[in-house]
């Protein structure tokens, strides 16, 4: 059987609509955790099919991306199957005992289908240095000594998350750059720390992939003194609770999935995008055609019907197949994550 053949069919084919009743119509007895792993794999098609074929087994859902420089899973598995899944993960050499994050807020409906992708790389860098290797890496931290070090006043505290992200939630006193995405993360601190080269570098994520990719690259354009948050925000709320720390990352965790976000702390940082008052709820747009990533409140959800315009609104009322028509052959891509940016919504 040809490679091709064999990663079209190793896919879901139910009904995306389907699949999401179906788990949100389900007991939440499923536990929500991510890994990665930076590491070279040969054979990314077989490793991918092998990994697909042991996960349905054990019905595992969620998102996987594959790529020679390694792995990157945000995923959702059965409790009655943590075990198995742990003892199946932990026989591949390069993931034996790797760091599992579980997710804060939890609600067991984080994702309804099983996605695995190969890609060119598991975060996209737009970086073209082969000299370039991501596994040197600058020195990771736990929850203590972070808070240490982010108390020095010889240190920049920079948030290596997209704009959407850090609008909802972040570390006290931290940098962050108004970016789209993370090729532009790389850039906005690679031209910051120019002038604060003797100054320590404090970068934190998500769950730690995107710090790992960048202290190496600081590292690698000769900046000495890097560190970054070891698990991410993920790992250190769990961490600060568990040891009574200092919390000092305020707000919610964005995550992408279907949560959205993990409440961390009750401080609401961010507003409505439609009238302005105290909100941090992300939303997707709910005309299929636009999908916008924004942050609406209960009175303009009720108000929009959970759309981003009064023109998605009235879209929505269209009949189906009309609706199709109209965002046929438009491809969104990255656009739905430009909330707060949008024209017709208020930033």
């Amino acid at each position: 059987m040809n490679g091709n053949f064999e990663i079209m069919a190793l896919h879901n084919r139910i009904n995306n609509r389907l699949l999401k009743e179906k788990l949100h119509g389900s007991q939440p007895d499923r536990i929500t955790l991510s890994f990665y792993k930076y590491f070279h794999i040969p054979n990314t098609l077989q490793f991918r099919n092998d990994l697909y074929r042991q996960w349905m087994q054990l019905e595992v859902l969620g998102r996987t991306f594959i790529a020679e420089e390694g792995i990157n899973a945000q995923i959702s598995v059965p409790r009655k199957n943590v075990e198995s899944f742990k003892t199946q993960l932990y026989t591949v050499p390069f993931l034996k005992e790797v760091r599992l994050n579980l997710a804060v807020d939890d609600n067991g409906k984080s994702f309804f289908k099983l996605k695995i992708t190969l890609r060119k790389k598991i975060v996209a860098d737009g970086l073209h240095d082969p000299t370039f290797d991501v596994t040197q890496c600058g020195r990771h931290l736990n929850a203590k000594e972070f808070n240490k070090l982010a108390d020095n006043p010889d240190t920049l505290i920079v948030d290596m998350r997209n704009h959407y992200e850090s609008e909802v939630g972040r570390f006290i006193n931290a940098i962050c750059p108004d970016v789209d995405t993370f090729r532009q993360e790389l850039q906005a601190v690679e031209d910051l720390m120019k002038e604060h080269r003797d100054k320590n570098l404090l970068m934190y994520c998500t769950g730690g992939i995107r710090c790992e990719k960048a202290s190496a690259w600081m590292k690698h354009k000769g900046f000495e003194k890097v560190f970054q948050l070891e698990g991410g925000i993920i790992n250190y709320s769990r961490q600060v609770k568990e040891n009574g720390l200092e919390n000092k990352f305020i707000g919610k965790n964005f995550v992408f999935d279907e949560r959205m976000s993990e409440r961390i702390t009750h401080n609401v940082l961010s507003v409505c995008h439609q009238c302005g008052n105290s909100c941090d709820t992300h939303v997707n747009c709910r005309n299929d055609g636009c999908h916008l990533l924004f942050i609406q409140c209960n009175t303009c959800a009720e108000k929009y019907e959970g759309c981003c315009s009064t023109k998605c609104q009235e879209i929505i009322k269209l009949p189906d197949h009309v609706q199709k028509e109209l965002r046929s052959g438009k491809a969104q891509g990255r656009m739905v994550f430009k909330k707060g940016r949008a024209a017709h919504i208020r930033g």
